[in-house]
Parts: structure tokens; sequence; C-alpha cells
């Protein structure tokens, strides 16, 4: 009941549509079973009777209705269509936006492919079923019970054959519904895995197409796909039986009726309470068939709703996630400065102390300062500065910028004054222009240019045939690794943080533009508070401050100087990679 008014909330301005839908096909469906007893009055009261006029009155009104049905059926057919284009409108929008809002620790529970296919395979099969249940869902009932009302009005002899059918007829839906509704669950799991399969793929061709691996990727691909086939066969094969089911039902209902309706016509000299005319029994046909239908829609029905019921609960997922990222009643809009304290910081991805990746540190850095963080792989070097622009909340101690928690201000406040620069750069698809004014939308070219300066992305730039205006290809693909970064860079300077960040953001830059980077910082944001993680002692030898981790734990602090002096590993770490530079000259 949750998941439905969940996906009910999703209506809004499309109610109306939603709800003219139904009276349509109430209307539909009035004229539908008028109609059979109308012919039967014009057969057994006008052609049998040799009444012409009697036949013109009546073919004349059977016209009307089959017009006023037409126009039902029409409106109906429209207004379910707008509603069920608007909901599912609705629905990936507030899909969407509450991915939007998502912290960090609510997307790791969902991948991005899952959230793909939740957006566009599940949103379609649960509109499909909203546009039957609004329309057929409707129609099917009304029919069934105007039809069985109709024909126990004409015999109620003849129409106990229904009631005798039925509880076969739902028996066997019920049955086929549950045993098929798990396929579609492992189906649409599936489906999540070919999609991640396609876009790790395309994302990697270079990469698979460097190491020949071809005929493995290919492998991956036949077995996702054919896990999507064996499930979604298993259902289709369970749901099978229900078409033989209800055309036999059928046939066998219309036997008896003709069997037994004979009878009644052939005896309707002897007793007439008893018997039949020949436009009662053509009637009563109809409604049969009518009854027999409406059924048959009924289990098309809800074949649709055990492959959305499985969809709908993917979807309700996202919409009931509960955000554990949020931000204070009335939250701190301005960033003093760039200073940052941690105070007895531990932070685990699970929020359980009993996996921490960081442990108890305890970090002052003014604002203003150049701050170099080494370590090896998994030390906690990423998630350390992950907490600064809290795309993380800490899990025990407390995290302060310009003087405050941040979890006292407002996060997009917070965020616009933290500038990141990742190892793995994204660009977006468009021009160097537009790339950058990700930064500041509404910067100037020679701001623009002056970021490309401190940054060196403006001596490639100017090599390029159309200059700032250059078409980037998405992800950055025309453009080497060095570039992209440097790019990224001139991106996050735009924003004209008060705390910039490197990720080591600058390993794919050669040794001698890393320094003049790093110069340009020193001398043109002065003010600005920069965080620099790096591989290479080299590229932060020059910090104020210089922080080495280890298992999440900080095992030394100070500069350059200081470190050589009194850390045996960060000296061993200097020593080593001074000796690999002078052998490979």
């Amino acid at each position: 009941m949750h998941m439905i008014k969940k996906l009910l909330q999703c209506v809004r301005e499309y109610k109306k549509y939603s709800l003219l839908s139904p009276l349509y096909v109430a209307g539909e469906a009035a004229m539908e079973v008028l109609i059979p007893t109308l012919m039967a009055s014009m057969l057994d009261h006008g052609i049998n009777a040799g009444n012409l006029g009697y036949v013109a009155k009546m073919g004349v009104l059977l016209v009307l209705c089959a017009l006023i049905s037409l126009f039902f059926g029409v409106m109906a057919g429209r207004c379910s269509a707008v509603a069920g284009a608007g909901f599912a409108k609705n629905l990936r929008h507030d899909m969407f936006h509450r991915v939007q809002s998502f912290s960090f620790a609510n997307i790791d529970k969902f991948s991005t492919t899952s959230l793909i296919t939740r957006m566009t395979t599940d949103v379609n099969n649960v509109q499909g079923t909203f546009q039957m249940v609004i329309r057929m869902a409707v129609r099917s009932p009304l029919l069934l019970i105007f039809s069985m009302i109709m024909a126990l009005r004409i015999s109620p002899r003849l129409s106990l054959t229904f009631l005798c059918v039925m509880p076969v007829l739902f028996g066997g839906m019920m049955l086929t519904m549950s045993k098929a509704h798990p396929f579609f669950e492992k189906m649409f799991k599936s489906y999540d895995k070919l999609n991640r399969t396609v876009q790790e793929n395309l994302r990697s061709i270079r990469v698979v197409k460097n190491f020949v691996r071809e005929d493995y990727e290919n492998e991956k691909f036949r077995e996702a796909s054919g896990n999507v086939y064996d499930y979604s066969t298993g259902a289709e094969k369970i749901l099978a039986f229900n078409e033989p089911l209800m055309k036999g039902s059928m046939y066998v209902v219309m036997l008896f009726i003709s069997w037994f309706g004979a009878k009644m016509i052939l005896s309707s000299g002897n007793n007439a309470a008893l018997g039949m005319t020949t436009g009662q029994l053509l009637a009563i046909i109809s409604y049969a068939g009518q009854v027999l239908s409406g059924l048959m829609f009924l289990s098309m029905i809800l074949v649709f709703a055990a492959i959305s019921r499985a969809s709908a609960q993917r979807i309700v997922e996202v919409l009931d996630e509960e955000i554990d990222m949020t931000d204070p009643e009335n939250p701190e809009n301005t960033v003093k400065d760039g200073s940052i304290r941690f105070e007895n910081v531990s932070f685990s991805y699970s929020r359980d102390m009993e996996r921490l990746c960081l442990h108890d540190i305890d970090l002052d850095i003014r604002s203003g300062m150049t701050v170099g963080i080494l370590g090896g792989t998994g030390s906690g070097k990423s998630s350390l500065v992950q907490l600064i622009p809290r795309l993380y909340d800490v899990t025990g101690g407390r995290l302060l910028v310009g003087g405050r928690d941040v979890r006292e201000y407002d996060t997009h406040a917070l965020r616009d004054q933290v500038a990141m620069v990742l190892q793995k750069n994204v660009l977006f698809e468009g021009s160097i222009k537009e790339n950058l004014r990700w930064g500041n939308p509404d910067a100037t070219d020679e701001e623009m240019i002056e970021a490309c300066k401190i940054s060196h992305a403006d001596d490639f730039i100017q090599q390029f045939p159309d200059k700032y205006d250059t078409h980037i290809e998405q992800g950055g693909a025309n453009v080497s690794g060095g570039q992209r970064q440097r790019l990224c860079i001139a991106r996050a300077l735009l924003k004209k943080p008060r705390i910039l960040i490197l990720d080591d953001s600058t390993s794919a830059v050669d040794t001698k533009t890393d320094a003049e980077i790093r110069n340009a910082f020193r001398t043109r944001i002065p003010n600005t508070t920069k965080l620099i993680i790096a591989q290479r002692v080299q590229s932060v030898e020059d910090a104020d401050l210089i922080v080495l981790l280890d298992e999440g734990r900080i095992v030394a602090k100070g500069t350059h100087q200081e470190l050589m002096e009194n850390s045996t590993i960060y000296k061993e770490i200097a020593m080593s990679q001074k000796k690999g530079v002078a052998d490979n000259v």
C-alpha cells in the first residue's frame, strides 16, 4: 500500500486526465453492453416479425450507440496516454532530483547502471501498467459486471455457466502470477548487470583493445545477456498458461451455452417460462464473450502488474532512500576563511566504528597554507580530503572549516568555497569555454585565460586552431591526460575558492610543469588554502606542512626539513625516489 501511495504522488497535475479516463471507459462499457440487447430486440421484434420500420429504428439506434462508444473509447485512450506520459515524466523528475540530493554514502548503495535502469526500463514498465489500470482495469470489471447483470436478466439458469468457470480462471491467474514474480525480480537485476557490462566496456574500450580482451568482454556480455534471456523466458513460459486457460474456458462456456440455448429455443413452444428466443441466445452469447474477454483483459493486467511490481519496488527504493546528510535548520551561508581543523576525526564508509579507514586524525591547517599529503595506496588520503566539502560526514570527532563545524553550513555554500581536482578528471562534451565555466558560469574570457595561465593550460590551448572554442569530446577523449588535468585545475580556480584540493591531479604532467604550477599557486593565489595529495615527495617538499598517512593514521607531520630529520619513513621515501630519478637519468 505504501508503494502505491508513493507512486500516486507523482500523478500531480495529471490527476484530471487520470480521473477522466475511467469515466470515459465507463461510458464505453455501457454502450458495448447495451448493443447486444438492442440487436436481440431487433432480431426478435423486427426481423422475425417482419417489421421493417422497427428494424430501421433499431438500426439507427445501434449506429448511434456504436458512435458514442467510439467517442468514449477515443477520449479514454487520449486521456490515459496523457496521464501515463505525464506520470512517467514526474516519476523520472522525482527520481533524478532525489538522486541529486543523495550524499556519496547514499549513492554508494546504488550502482550507476542500476539507477539508469530504474529511470528508464523500470519507469516504462510502471507507466504501461498505470495506463492499463486507469483504462483496462476499469473497463474489464465494468464490462464483466454489466454483462453478467444483462445475461442474468435474460436467463439466470444459463448464466450459471459463467459462475462455474470463474473460480478456475481466477485460481489459474493467481497461481501463474505468484510463480512468475520471482523471475521478474531476477530479470531486472540481470538488466543492471547487463547495462553495467556494456557501460564498462564502452568506457574502457581503449584498454580492452590494448590488452586484446575482446573475447573476454564478449563472453561477459554473452553471460549477462543470457541471464536476462533465461529469466524473461522462464517468466513468459509460466505466463503462457494464461491464454490457453482463458480461451479454453471461453470455448467450453460457448459450447455449453450453444447446446443448452438451442434446447431452450426448441422447448419454448412447450414451456414459455423455460424457453428462449433466437435473439436472446444471440445476446447471451455476446455477453458470454464480453464476460470472458473482460477476464482475459484482467489476466493481461495481472501480467503487467507482475512485471511492474518488481520495477515499482526498485523505483520506490530510490524515492524512499533516507538521505543521511541534511542541512541544519538555520545553516551558516558564509565561510569566513580557508582554515581547516580536524579534531580527533574518525571515519568509516559503512558508519561502523569497527571498520574505520581514518583513526583519530588531529590536524590544524591555517588559512592560506599549502599542505602536502603523502601515503601509500589505501592509507586514507582521498577519504581525508573528501570530508572537507562534506561529501561524507565524519563518523567520530569534529571537522571545522573557517572556524565552524562543516555540519553547521549550508551544503551548497560550503562546497562553493571548496574546489576539488581529482586524479580521474571529468570533462564534458562541449567547448573548452563551456567546460571552464562549470567553475564559474559568469566568468569573463580574461578570467578564464588567467586561470589557464596559472594551471599552465593556456600554452596548449593557444596551439589549437579554435583556441578556447575548441570542441571537447565526451570525457575529454580528444585531449591528453596531462591537458585534461590542467583544464580541470583551471576550472577549479575559476571558482575562486577558499580551499583548493588537488587529489593527485598533477600525476599526468611532467616534473617541470608540476613545479611551475605549484610556483604559480604560491604567487597567484597566496590566500587560498591548498591541499596537495601526491605520490612524489618532490611535488610537496616546498609545502608549509607535509602530512604522512599510513593505514588511516597520521604517522608524521612537519616541513620537509623537519621530516627528513625526524621521520625515518619519510626519509626512506624521499631517498628512494631521488635514487629512482638518478637511476633513470
